[in-house]
């Protein structure tokens, strides 16, 4: 998966700048996904195989040829390409929409917010109670097959691969030949239609931006790990040199026509209930204290701070907790 290097880039944009980038923490799921759906079709087309999997030089071939194996320029059956793509993108985003809505049922649960109505209540239980259950057969079926794949007893090591119809391969020197001759190979002469230049410059549009994409994971798998290095442990003190720098002023407020909440004049009341407040709660996006309750309804219903407006979800909410608590 390339979404870990997405991830951070994402969150830095955000929270830099909320105002502009704070779409992208609502919007990151849809956004990667056709960032993946565009990398791994350009990966299908033009060397049979995902991102990964030709990053290890391995290609898909259709599960019944056990003869001569076709080049990996020939491509995919179009059954086994759409159905590869569907299960490479669709499945692992469906999976991960999932664990957020069942994370946020159990946060619900939990606090009794918008508890359900009688006639839902078993069904609600029933879900949250056997959702563990499923998840982990889930990940059964892929370690017992992962298990018959190393034993020998299996041709695949994802089930994924079977549904999809095909099985994984090394390339050969005759695929890599076959590679290196389509990408040095010039385009027929300019004698199309414009219906096909048209259609001709979009590919090369798209594949441009998927190859852009490829190469530039590489990179930045490389700055994730200096990353990793900057901020480890050895380079705690550096790190506190350079962040003690003075806060930064309040957020602006937007115009009160946006629909923006105004600040009580005693910071221990709500800005949402104005009451005292019940269970303090920060948003990490603006920095705000409110009621759990009230902040969490509110964030949940608009998507944004009360105060600033900046976009902000459920998992920017900071519970706070006094000396006396």
């Amino acid at each position: 998966s390339v979404s870990p290097v997405f991830c951070p880039l994402h969150q830095v944009l955000a929270e830099s700048n909320p105002g502009r980038y704070g779409f992208l923490w609502q919007w990151f799921d849809e956004i990667y996904v056709l960032l993946d759906l565009l990398l791994q079709q350009h990966h299908l087309a033009r060397c049979s195989a995902s991102f990964s999997e030709n990053f290890y030089s391995l290609k898909r071939i259709p599960m019944g040829d056990c003869g001569q194996q076709p080049l990996v320029t020939a491509g995919l059956p179009k059954r086994q390409h759409w159905k590869s793509l569907l299960l490479l993108v669709l499945v692992p985003y469906l999976k991960g929409k999932l664990e957020k809505l069942v994370s946020s049922l159990r946060e619900e649960d939990e606090y009794s917010i918008h508890p359900p109505s009688s006639s839902w209540k078993r069904f609600y239980r029933a879900f949250l109670a056997a959702y563990p259950f499923v998840n982990m057969t889930w990940e059964g079926w892929f370690l017992i097959q992962q298990l018959c794949y190393i034993l020998g007893k299996a041709q695949h090591h994802s089930p994924m691969l079977r549904l999809a119809g095909v099985r994984l391969v090394r390339l050969t020197a005759e695929d890599l030949q076959a590679l290196e001759k389509k990408m040095a190979g010039t385009t027929s002469s300019q004698t199309h239609s414009i219906k096909r230049q048209v259609q001709s410059a979009v590919r090369k549009a798209l594949g441009g931006i998927a190859f852009s994409l490829s190469t530039g994971l590489s990179v930045s798998v490389f700055f994730l790990q200096f990353l990793d290095w900057w901020y480890s442990s050895e380079n705690q003190e550096t790190i506190k040199s350079l962040t003690a720098l003075p806060t930064p002023p309040p957020p602006v407020h937007l115009d009160h026509g946006t629909g923006t909440v105004l600040l009580p004049k005693l910071k221990t009341v709500c800005p949402l209930c104005r009451k005292v407040r019940v269970n303090a709660t920060a948003l990490s996006t603006s920095g705000f204290v409110f009621c759990y309750r009230c902040v969490y309804n509110y964030v949940k219903t608009h998507q944004r701070c009360p105060i600033t407006g900046y976009t902000t979800e459920l998992q920017h909410l900071v519970k706070l907790y006094s000396p006396e608590s």
